[in-house]
């Protein structure tokens, strides 16, 4: 391939499937079987079900342990308390919901792994805010061991980055490296059903090419799933976030890449539209009168001192493409993000640094530094 038309199928495009380090071959897989949407039993809220099935039983007998609050609205951290330092039975109920919801996640996962677009998978990173706790984290460890424990060659393991700067700092990834040359942030938005978050990513590029040492330096967000609000509302909102934190770049004296990386739920066009899969954001996203990268750009024209530019990607590839520095040992993986929802994409590596290579360097860097230790 030569570099102009290389360079032609890695353009900044939304939603795209060719980007400059990797190909996405899926993303918001979904499959059914007779209870609707497979990934909905691994969502956040599916946890929360499993819990008031344990907790019903106990409580028509008068005795639940954890006492009068609905499941839903229990805080992660109040459970991360009663697993750590909780009675033995408020603790055990909580232990048994995870153990069930693992179960359940499992299950979701194998049958991911059986389509087509998922096959030879190698590893799958896990996102989104639920494992973000320590209750998540033990179900995702849990779900791991039942997938080894089936012989499944797949490995299963946390992203690197917490989750809220994750759908971050994926969005680099979305844009080729000549695009990033000289510059040193980029803005980036993270959509959810429950929240947006907007940042400034440093792209630390003089300390790692491969933006592994990117990092989130401000962000604001913004819970508007606490509220009643329009589409119309919404785009003010994060249009004047993200008009604030070009002000904080300037005082911060990063210069700005001219273009905001948004992670957006849903099947996102070439045009920037959204097809499907937008029904839990507030109004109707997926109206063909609607293009969010175009209302980001007619507000904010320009970016230190260029016109604006904004490309848009689902946000669970935005997240997924946050881990692929450290995934370079692996030619096929995964992202589930766990949350209002169950996200998912897969990736191939597009690098010609192979499997094997990294896995010999790896082993031999280990040899040498235990060699110099000695």
């Amino acid at each position: 391939m030569s570099k102009a038309t290389e360079q032609a199928t890695t353009l900044p495009t939304h939603g795209a499937a060719t980007l400059p380090s990797v190909v996405v071959d899926s993303y918001n897989l979904e499959v059914e079987d007779e209870d609707g949407f497979v990934g909905d039993k691994a969502s956040k809220g599916a946890f929360r079900e499993i819990l008031e099935k344990w907790r019903k039983p106990l409580r028509d007998l008068g005795e639940d342990p954890l006492g009068d609050q609905p499941s839903d609205e229990i805080s992660k951290s109040k459970l991360n308390a009663l697993l750590a330092k909780g009675e033995p039975e408020a603790a055990g109920v909580v232990q048994s919901a995870i153990e069930d919801y693992a179960q359940q996640l499992a299950k979701v996962l194998r049958r991911f792994l059986r389509q087509k677009a998922w096959r030879e998978t190698e590893f799958i990173a896990v996102g989104g805010g639920f494992p973000a706790s320590r209750l998540g984290r033990l179900a995702v460890g849990r779900a791991a061991v039942l997938l080894k424990a089936d012989g499944l060659p797949v490995e299963l393991d946390l992203i690197r980055h917490h989750p809220d700067e994750a759908g971050l700092i994926g969005a680099g990834h979305l844009l080729p490296s000549w695009m990033l040359a000289g510059h040193d942030a980029m803005l980036a938005v993270d959509i959810g059903g429950t929240n947006i978050r907007a940042g400034i990513v440093d792209l630390n590029q003089s300390r790692a090419k491969d933006l592994s040492k990117a990092q989130v330096v401000a962000s604001e967000l913004w819970r508007h799933g606490d509220d009643e609000v329009s589409r119309e509302e919404v785009i003010e909102r994060l249009t004047g976030m993200l008009a604030g934190l070009v002000k904080a770049a300037k005082k911060m004296k990063l210069s700005l890449v001219p273009v905001v990386g948004i992670g957006c739920p849903g099947q996102i066009e070439p045009d920037g539209a959204i097809a499907a899969g937008a029904q839990n954001l507030p109004g109707n996203w997926e109206s063909s009168r609607f293009n969010l990268p175009r209302a980001i750009r007619e507000e904010i024209p320009q970016i230190s001192g260029h016109e604006t530019m904004a490309v848009m990607h689902n946000d669970a590839v935005v997240q997924g493409l946050s881990q692929l520095p450290f995934l370079q040992a692996y030619q096929r993986w995964s992202i589930v993000t766990i949350g209002t929802g169950l996200g998912n994409a897969r990736f191939t590596n597009r690098a010609p640094y192979g499997k094997d290579e990294v896995k010999k360097n790896g082993k031999s860097k280990a040899k040498e530094k235990d060699n110099n230790k000695g």
